[in-house]
């Protein structure tokens, strides 16, 4: 314990940009949890990466020295400032550090993160810091901050993390306030690494997965439970990997839905998985299908169908089981599905990407998520740059700019089919809508593939492009305009005929819950009652998905 004679304690802030309000920082939360007796002279603070740079470094300041800092104060006793950096905030944060040296030289800036753990040396971020630990920082930043308040002061700059066994490691969860409790989406982890090598992962790098205890994380878990926690997105890689853990944490959850004395489940419990898809044994299957609607979501990387592909990247995965389970999850469980897909990988072309997302499709999946490939620092995907002719963007986040297989204006047409995929297929609103874009009763401008099969990617794409072409943007869209636009569009290019177009339309938009007048309903819209609250915003689309599969039952 500290003497409480210490006129300047030692100052320290862990600080970092979410991409939003709603992410809570875990890292951070790891860090504060096991600052040990430097722990009451530590503290937290947030930003998004809209914060503006001067507002972040004007808090910091105000953070460390206090509401009526003196400039002799200012300038005593030692300050650490401890970011955590990735690849979505590196550039704001590199701002921020900046300002922060100007404004404070003496400052010592530590920098962790997965951003700053590879290629250090090329980064002015680390030029900036006065240290930074690579890899796990739980004990490293600890034992840093006691070595330059009490000495020896570090020799080195740049500090490989230490990777202690996990039960020396001080679970965070308590160090969530209450208005993250209420506010924020809490973020989890029962278990670390990964045991796969899928190259453009920085996961490839771990030796295996290491499990917290079991008993000690349920415990933590139902401590921010009776705190009022009631939404949880674990970040573990391969939750399912380990069956027995997984129905362990299943069956807590379950418990929760049904309280003593009421006839129906809790709706207030919305909980994320990162899910293996090859692998859904019967015992977790049965264990799935307990849950009522709402309340499990499941994130289910399948990246690419092409086996080849697969291969380049050390991906290991049997296409025939993950089919088979997508289709169980979607049909036979209340499971949310989100699927991932990645454009760009080596030696894909359109035409395999096409495929497999139509594969993908056809499986009925709740959201399929394309996104562009990213060259992760430190990440092995690196080592088929000169193979496959990859090039990359050289400012974060490192998207893919071109590949041997597919050129620089595919990649951007596939940039604005993934934006406006999101907005259309994945927000739930337009679910009747879009079977008549995807498969229309006739194939007339409908794009097909080889065979002459119907292609629901290639018939999304030439909206796409048309869209592109007709507006200029992909993003600032009301769902307004897009009633117009799919209109426009299904009318004009498909040759649908308008009634029925509108019919869908209107339909969809009813039930989405909007309230305004699209140009395309202009007096076809009914009285419409007061607008449903939502209670949960992490489920507003979910909830629109269940109403039309409620309405297809």
């Amino acid at each position: 314990m500290l003497s409480a004679q210490v006129i300047n304690p030692p100052s320290i802030v862990l600080a970092t940009l979410n991409a939003k309000y709603i992410h809570a920082s875990l890292g951070l939360r790891y860090l504060l949890a096991n600052m040990g007796n430097l722990r009451p002279h530590t503290t937290l603070r947030e930003f998004t990466i809209a914060s503006p740079a001067q507002n972040v470094v004007d808090e910091l300041l105000l953070t460390l020295d206090g509401p009526e800092a003196t400039e002799a104060r200012c300038v005593q006793g030692l300050q650490i400032v401890g970011f955590g950096v990735y690849i979505w905030n590196v550039l704001q944060t590199t701002a921020v550090l900046r300002l922060l040296k100007a404004a404070r030289p003496g400052i010592k800036i530590v920098l962790g993160g997965p951003e700053v753990s590879h290629e250090v040396d090329e980064q002015e971020i680390v030029q900036l810091a006065d240290h930074v630990i690579t890899g796990w920082g739980d004990l490293s930043f600890p034992e840093l901050c006691r070595a330059l308040l009490y000495g020896p002061h570090p020799s080195r700059k740049v500090i490989t993390g230490q990777q202690p066994p996990l039960k020396r490691i001080a679970l965070p969860y308590a160090e969530y306030s209450a208005a993250d409790l209420k506010h924020r989406l809490l973020y989890v982890e029962a278990s670390r690494g990964c045991p796969f090598k899928c190259e453009f992962c920085l996961s490839s790098l771990d030796k295996t997965a290491r499990a917290f205890d079991l008993e000690a994380f349920l415990a933590e878990m139902q401590g921010i439970y009776q705190r009022g926690a009631r939404n949880f997105k674990f970040v573990d890689r391969t939750f399912n990997l380990k069956t027995d853990a997984s129905l362990r944490i299943l069956q807590f959850f379950l418990d929760r839905l049904y309280v003593p004395g009421l006839s129906e489940p809790s709706d207030d419990l919305f909980v994320h998985f990162e899910v293996v898809p090859d692998h859904l044994p019967d015992r977790l299957k049965h264990m799935i299908a307990q849950f009522p609607s709402g309340v499990l979501q499941f994130e289910v990387g399948i990246q690419s169908f092409n086996t080849e592909v697969q291969q380049h990247i050390s991906r290991q995965q049997d296409n025939e089981k993950t089919e088979a389970n997508l289709r169980w999850l979607v049909g036979e469980s209340n499971a949310h599905v989100h699927a991932d897909l990645i454009f760009g990988l080596p030696g894909e072309t359109l035409e395999s990407f096409a495929a497999g997302f139509d594969r993908l499709y056809a499986l009925g999946v709740h959201e399929i998520q394309p996104g562009l490939l990213k060259r992760l620092r430190g990440a092995p995907i690196s080592r088929h740059t000169a193979g496959y002719g990859m090039v990359y963007d050289a400012l974060p986040p490192y998207t893919v700019q071109q590949t041997g297989a597919v050129d620089s204006a595919s990649l951007q047409r596939f940039t604005r089919f993934a934006r406006y995929w999101d907005r259309v297929a994945n927000s739930g609103r337009f679910k009747q809508t879009l079977l008549l874009l995807l498969d229309p009763p006739s194939t007339s401008g409908h794009a097909v593939v080889s065979g002459g099969a119907p292609s629901p990617f290639y018939a999304f794409l030439g909206f796409a492009d048309w869209l592109w072409e007709s507006t200029g943007k992909t993003s600032g869209f009301s769902p307004e305009s897009l009633v117009d636009a799919l209109f426009d569009y299904l009318c004009t290019r498909g040759g649908l005929p308008a009634q029925a177009v509108q019919q869908s339309l209107m339909s969809d938009y009813v039930s989405s819950g909007a309230r305004s007048n699209p140009r395309a309903l202009k007096g076809l819209l009914p009285k419409r009652d007061a607008p449903r609250q939502i209670a949960r915003a992490l489920t507003q689309r979910q909830e629109r998905h269940l109403a039309v599969r409620h309405r297809v039952d």
